[in-house]
């Protein structure tokens, strides 16, 4: 056999090998019995497997459109949060606008005369420095680990219903910018973002965003009302004309709304076995679906709410 023939022969077997090897890294091996379905695995779940809304951490947007529900995420920026409740007590979103709605990416509002010291709103008691939150300490943290692989963190779960993530080594941990997520605006100075202008996420989710701005809260119903609006111009989705921003009607606490008036909405808890399930169950697509892959990230799926029964 000649030496050219030979190197043939050894690089095919070694190229079989490694395809061989990623087929089966890239293979997970599926339930023997067939996942049920989530909306099935959501309505058998105990009452145990769900948690309320604290009313101070609930936000309620009303717009001409409809109603959104924010969850504030106080354990992962708690001065932002606390900020924008100030704000909030103080009807400081009442009359604001949305003016900025950019395609696949975010819906921002805000005051439209923010950049005009003369003409801006006042924050009030509000304060006008809040310090950077990008991250939190990872020590402690009771996530809920995926076993799922990350490209842009060695680990990643779910703490309180949020997607996290996080680098053990570096002791860091922070929330990401999956769909309906939702962030506080800030200039070129990373501690100019104060929660009085907020953008929530609306499209395939921009991790790059992560710890380059603080995560203040997520959507927990009426995602439809922020991204089925109007795109704006070329510039960054912001609106050219006043006459095409989206009003704001008001912004409350829901510890501010009457008991009898409030949502009562539940969230699932992400360290219950309902969500493991519900997880499962997107890993191994059952019934419509002919492939599974096998897989899920952060972003791919988010914590379910309902109603109060």
């Amino acid at each position: 056999m000649n030496r050219i023939r030979f190197l043939q022969m050894i690089f095919s077997c070694c190229f079989a090998f490694a395809l061989t090897t990623a087929n089966a890294g890239a293979t997970k091996a599926a339930p023997k019995k067939p996942p049920r379905a989530g909306a099935e695995i959501i309505a058998t779940s105990p009452a145990s497997d769900w948690r309320d809304v604290a009313p101070t951490d609930l936000l309620v947007m009303d717009l001409p459109q409809g109603q959104v529900l924010i969850e504030l995420a106080k354990r992962f920026a708690p001065a932002h949060a606390a900020n924008i409740r100030t704000l909030a007590h103080q009807a400081y979103y009442d009359g604001l606008a949305i003016i900025r709605v950019q395609d696949n990416y975010v819906t921002q509002w805000g005051d439209p005369n923010g950049d005009d010291a003369k003409l801006a709103k006042s924050l009030g008691t509000a304060a006008a420095k809040v310090p950077v939150e990008f991250s939190v300490a990872y020590k402690g943290l009771p996530i809920t680990k995926l076993k799922d692989v990350d490209g842009w963190a060695s680990v990643t779960g779910f703490v309180d219903g949020f997607p996290v993530a996080a680098e053990p080594k570096q002791n860091k941990a922070w929330l990401t910018h999956c769909y309906g997520m939702v962030g506080a605006g800030r200039g070129e100075a990373v501690d100019s973002s104060t929660g009085a202008e907020l953008y929530a996420i609306i499209g395939n989710a921009p991790r790059g965003l992560d710890l380059n701005i603080t995560v203040v809260g997520r959507v927990l119903r009426g995602m439809e009302h922020l991204a089925a609006l109007p795109r704006g111009g070329i510039n960054m989705g912001f609106y050219d004309k006043p006459e095409q921003y989206h009003p704001i009607t008001k912004v409350r606490l829901a510890a501010d709304i009457a008991e009898n008036e409030r949502p009562r909405i539940e969230v699932l808890k992400s360290d219950s076995k309902t969500w493991a399930d519900l997880l499962n169950a997107k890993r191994f697509r059952g019934g419509w679906f002919v492939h599974s892959f096998g897989h899920t990230d952060v972003c791919t799926t988010s914590v379910p709410v309902r109603n109060k029964p």
